[in-house]
Formats: C-alpha cells, sequence, structure tokens
C-alpha cells in the first residue's frame, strides 16, 4: 500500500481523500496556496507545503511546485482530486516520470479521453452508443460540411474535440448558420484549449444527463457501480445529483454499464472513471468520460456502499479489483445538493468570513464541507463550499430526508444557494422525476 499521498487539491474534495487515507494508515500532505493556510485538511493533514500565491496558475496548477513537495516530504504518490491537474495528461505523465504514483488513469487514457474525437472513436470500437455525428473531425471543405448536417438532422452542436465543461460548443438550427457557427467555434477552440478541432453531432432536445461510474485496475479486470441522473443543470454545470437515476431499468443499466466496463477492459483504463451519457426516449448516446473521481461520487457510494476514493488508493497501490460485479448492488436512493457561496437568485459569488456554520443531521444524512464557523471563503476559486447528501429506502424519503436537511443547515455571513436547493425538492417535476437537462433553466427563467 502507498505509504504518503500528496493532495494535490483543495476545499471538500481535500478533506474527503485525506479521510480515506487515514482509514488506510495513509500519510498525507496538504500543498496548498498563502490564500488556503486555514483550510481544514490542511490542519488535520500529518504535513503541510505552501506550493503558491492564490491564483490557481501559480498554486494549485504549478507542477513544478507540486511535485516538488512531493519530493521534500517524501511522499510516494500524488492524489489530484477533481478538476484543476486531475485531467491533465502531461501532469501525470510528469508525476509518474518523477518517480511517484499518479492516483489516476495513465496518461495515454487521459490523453485519449481529453480529445472528444478519439474518444468518441474509442466508444464506437468497443460498442459504447454515441450521439449520430461526424464520427471524426469535420475538416475544411464546406460542401462536405453541409452534407454531413444533413444526413444527422438539424438541430446539430459543433463541439470542439478539446472541450469540456460546457465550453466549446454552439448549437446550429439552420443550414445558413452552419458555416459560420464551425469557424467561430474553431476559433474559440484554438483560444481556449490550444485546439482547433471540431467535430458535429446531433443535438438532441430533451435529452437527460446520465452517467455510469466505474472502477478498473488496469489488469483485466473492471466493474460499473450503476448510474447517476445529474439533470438538475445551469449553464451546464450540475446543481444536483442523484443515484439511481429514475426510471432506468435493472436490465437496461447492466447493459449499458457492461459496455462501458467492457470499454475500460478495452483501453486498459486504471482507477475510477465516469461515462457520461445524454438520455433520451430509452437510448443512451455517449457524450464524454471523465477520468478521475467526480463531484457526485457521495451518490453512488450511499447506494453501493463502495467507498470509491479507498477503491483509487488500492488500484494506484497496484492491487487487482477488489470487487466482481456480482458484489454491487444498489440499495436504496440517494440524493446530493451541492451548496455553494453565492446568491441563490443572481448566482453571484459570495466570498466572505462564515460567521456560523451548523451541519445537519439525522438517519442517512452526509455533509461533506470544509467549512467552519470563522472560516473565510476566498473569492479565487470555485464557489462551491460542500455538498448535502441524503439517502433513504426510496426516492420520496430521499427527497424528504433532504428537505428537513436543508431546512436545518445554517450558513451565515456569506450568501449560499441553499434557498434554491429547497425550492427544487420541493418542486413538481423534480419529485416526479425524469426531468430534462434544460428544465432548471427554464425554472430560473434564464433559456
Amino acid at each position: 500500500m502507498i505509504d504518503k499521498v500528496v493532495i494535490a487539491n483543495r476545499g471538500e474534495i481535500a478533506l474527503r481523500i485525506l479521510r480515506a487515507c487515514r482509514e488506510l494508515g495513509i500519510k498525507t500532505v496538504a500543498v496548498h496556496s498563502e490564500a488556503d493556510r486555514d483550510l481544514k485538511h490542511v490542519r488535520l493533514a500529518d504535513e503541510s507545503v505552501c506550493i503558491g500565491p492564490a491564483p490557481s496558475a501559480q498554486s494549485y496548477l504549478n507542477i513544478p511546485a507540486i511535485i516538488s513537495a512531493a519530493e521534500v516530504t517524501d511522499a510516494t504518490a500524488i492524489h489530484p482530486g477533481y478538476g484543476f491537474l486531475s485531467e491533465n495528461a502531461d501532469f501525470a505523465e510528469r508525476v509518474e516520470d518523477s518517480g511517484f504514483i499518479f492516483i489516476g488513469p495513465k496518461s495515454d487514457s487521459i490523453r485519449l479521453m481529453g480529445d472528444k474525437v478519439a474518444a468518441i472513436e474509442a466508444m464506437q470500437k468497443a460498442g459504447v452508443p454515441c450521439v449520430p455525428g461526424s464520427d471524426g473531425a469535420l475538416g475544411s471543405d464546406a460542401k462536405t460540411n453541409i452534407q454531413t448536417a444533413k444526413k444527422i438532422g438539424y438541430p446539430i452542436i459543433i463541439k470542439a474535440a478539446g472541450g469540456g465543461g460546457g465550453r466549446g460548443m454552439r448549437v446550429v438550427h439552420s443550414e445558413a448558420a452552419l458555416l459560420n457557427a464551425i469557424s467561430m467555434t474553431k476559433s474559440e477552440a484554438g483560444s481556449a484549449f490550444g485546439n482547433d478541432m471540431v467535430y458535429m453531432e446531433k443535438f438532441l432536445e430533451h435529452p437527460r444527463h446520465v452517467e455510469i461510474q466505474v472502477l478498473s485496475d488496469g489488469q483485466g479486470h473492471a466493474v460499473h457501480l450503476g448510474e447517476r441522473d445529474c439533470s438538475m443543470q445551469r449553464r451546464h454545470q450540475k446543481v444536483v445529483e442523484e443515484a439511481p437515476a429514475p426510471g432506468i431499468s435493472e436490465e437496461l443499466r447492466q447493459k449499458i454499464g457492461g459496455r462501458c466496463v467492457e470499454a475500460c477492459i478495452q483501453m486498459g483504463y486504471r482507477g475510477a472513471g465516469t461515462f457520461e451519457f445524454l438520455y433520451e426516449n430509452g437510448e443512451f448516446y455517449f457524450i464524454e468520460m471523465n477520468t478521475r473521481v467526480q463531484v457526485e461520487h457521495p451518490v453512488t457510494e450511499m447506494v453501493t456502499g463502495v467507498d470509491i476514493v479507498k477503491e483509487q488508493l488500492y488500484i494506484a497501490s497496484g492491487a487487482p479489483l477488489r470487487l466482481t460485479q456480482d458484489d454491487i448492488k444498489m440499495r436504496g436512493h440517494a440524493i446530493e445538493c451541492r451548496i455553494n457561496a453565492e446568491d441563490a437568485k443572481t448566482f453571484m459569488p459570495s466570498p466572505g468570513k462564515v460567521t456560523a456554520f451548523h451541519a445537519p443531521g439525522g438517519p442517512g444524512i452526509r455533509v461533506e464541507s470544509h467549512i467552519y464557523a470563522g472560516y473565510t471563503v476566498p473569492p479565487h476559486y470555485d464557489s462551491m463550499i460542500g455538498k448535502l447528501i441524503a439517502h433513504g429506502d426510496d426516492r420520496s424519503i430521499a427527497i424528504a430526508r433532504m428537505q428537513g436537511a436543508l431546512s436545518e443547515m445554517v450558513i451565515e455571513g456569506i450568501k449560499s444557494n441553499i434557498d434554491l436547493q429547497i425550492d427544487i425538492m420541493k418542486d413538481t417535476a423534480f419529485k416526479a422525476g425524469g426531468a430534462d437537462i434544460h428544465y432548471l433553466e427554464k425554472k430560473l427563467g434564464l433559456s
């Protein structure tokens, strides 16, 4: 087993990794920016190293500083969490070239899945269903691109091969707008991602966002942990997630999950990963794979009993997968609400000092947060300050428990989106289950 891990992240995910390491007797090193000296995991870690000023580019994205921290503390591995460098293939490569274990996939897997065109090609080979599209990057021939769009059928969406997080995409409803849309997306992609390659897909008008969690050891063994529904979104950012997804049968779960498992084995994939799909009219369509632990991993842990972060650590240590598919049983229902330091109506970030904090409790309630009374939320990073998870024997109980937990949660001194989350839990369409990815924006009057 790995004996010392550098946690190359911040906030609640850094604390989550630290707790998993503690359970396994692994020592921890918290690397942090100058703005994050008072983070909870920094205080709790066995060692801590300041890696730079507050801006991410000078700290959490500073590869030499992170690797140096591993060297001076005699660590054996680096866990990137999510965000920041977690899906940076060059970082993974440099970590392993420096003699450390990267707790995640091999760099070639990250690189493959980071290129959306290459990822789609890999999924097609593995039999994973994909959205009808251009089956590769678009060339410069206007006639060919027009014919491709006609064959797919409007509306279509132009996507950047190197994009992600809702960036680098443009919906096109008519042939008249096609060529200009391609040109603009290519230009934006080149500036934002250093890669101007774009591709074309059918634009599904009322899909849900459903994803499959996998674990794979890179030694020919993989399992899926069922699916999550992440359709409650605002501007492509998830707000509420749940597992299992409403209306997905056990037969369909095993069918699509099995194809994801086969793709992992074919790729020699190592670690935790998530296959993201659009789901419409009973069909799954692959959109991308996230080669890291997800923000919403707790809902899967609650319904399966599998500690995903601990499994990451075992796999990175070189151990074969400890689970078989028969070991994975879905129990009850879990919902996660992301708690952000922002105005619930305007969504403007609200950094500042937390003057009071009370975490809710009760049966089936789990709180993942790094804040505490007296902590100052800095303005330099993502506004998420915690996650509230509720589990119950069925979906209605999980929703009722979440409503109670949200009403108990107290965060004073800064604004939060708790009121928005309470509103969603009471919403008739959410309670019914199966709302599409556009529902929340329409509810909020944003589309």
